[in-house]
């Protein structure tokens, strides 16, 4: 292993991600923080065809996401193929390749009133594995009221839980999920974690980790870049509907490895095509 890949994660770090699902790591991609602030102001002054702006009906800031950016946004880009997110990847989910899945932005505008409702991923993607990480990178500060949550060790309830929009309404037509359970009512029953956060810092979570985020009442803008990645063991799944995001034009069938341009192996370098 590389050494100094070791001294960003260490075995404990692993260890821990993979028991509870979820890790901060300090100061990870802090080289890159001025990198992705630019590909953001890119993004946001010209959205791609899957933004979605959310307005509150109170009159409150807006809250910004687009998704899979990174083959039109050059910073992005160098961030997937360039950074050490690649090889953090592959170390934390124990597997030889990490392969990009795709990006997600989230900007919370200062006094939005958005929550973002207590979810985990996995059901709303046309992928399936063991080995999968999120990377939550703030671009500005973010203290604990108003940081994402996770709640420790869900990725191992062995649950699909209901992926539904923002408007409550299910994702598919075929709805066989169980709803998730109402963790703000039982807070105390479960093992939620968030920290204090810098730009540049990293909160890893698994794909079935159940996670959430509060309103940004600060007087600050809450900007995140968040990139998805999948190990050896990623296959594609028909959910039988739009999945989110929507990977319009693949040409995978159900159970086949998630493989092709969409999705490139960004580590090891040897194995890029």
């Amino acid at each position: 292993m590389n050494p100094r890949l070791a001294s960003i994660v260490s075995d404990a770090d692993v260890a821990s991600f993979q028991a509870d699902g979820v890790i901060v790591l300090r100061g990870v991609f802090r080289d890159w923080v001025d990198c992705l602030r630019e590909g953001v102001r890119t993004n946001m002054a010209a959205p791609g065809p899957f933004e979605r702006t959310y307005k509150p009906e109170d009159g409150s800031a807006p809250f910004f996401q687009d998704l899979c950016s990174w083959q039109r946004i050059p910073e992005y880009r160098e961030f997937v193929f360039e950074s050490p997110a690649a090889a953090i990847a592959a170390r934390l989910m124990g597997s030889r390749t990490a392969r990009f899945f795709h990006d997600h932005v989230l900007v919370k505008q200062p006094g939005t009133s958005i929550v973002t409702p207590w979810h985990h991923d996995q059901p709303y993607y046309p992928v399936e594995g063991r080995q999968s990480v999120s990377f939550w990178t703030p671009l500005d500060p973010v203290a604990r009221d108003t940081v994402m949550e996770c709640v420790a060790g869900s990725h191992r309830w062995g649950k699909d839980f209901r992926p539904t929009r923002f408007d409550g309404t299910a994702l598919y037509a075929k709805d066989d999920f169980e709803p998730i359970p109402d963790i703000d009512a039982q807070r105390g029953n479960y093992r939620i974690v968030g920290w204090d956060v810098e730009p540049g810092d990293a909160i890893a979570f698994n794909f079935r980790t159940v996670h959430g985020a509060p309103a940004n009442r600060s007087e600050r803008s809450r900007r995140v870049f968040s990139s998805r990645w999948v190990g050896d063991d990623a296959m594609f799944v028909d959910r039988g509907g739009r999945t989110s995001p929507p990977f319009p034009g693949l040409k995978l069938g159900h159970g086949d490895p998630l493989d092709g341009p969409e999705f490139p192996i960004a580590h090891p370098r040897e194995a890029r095509a």
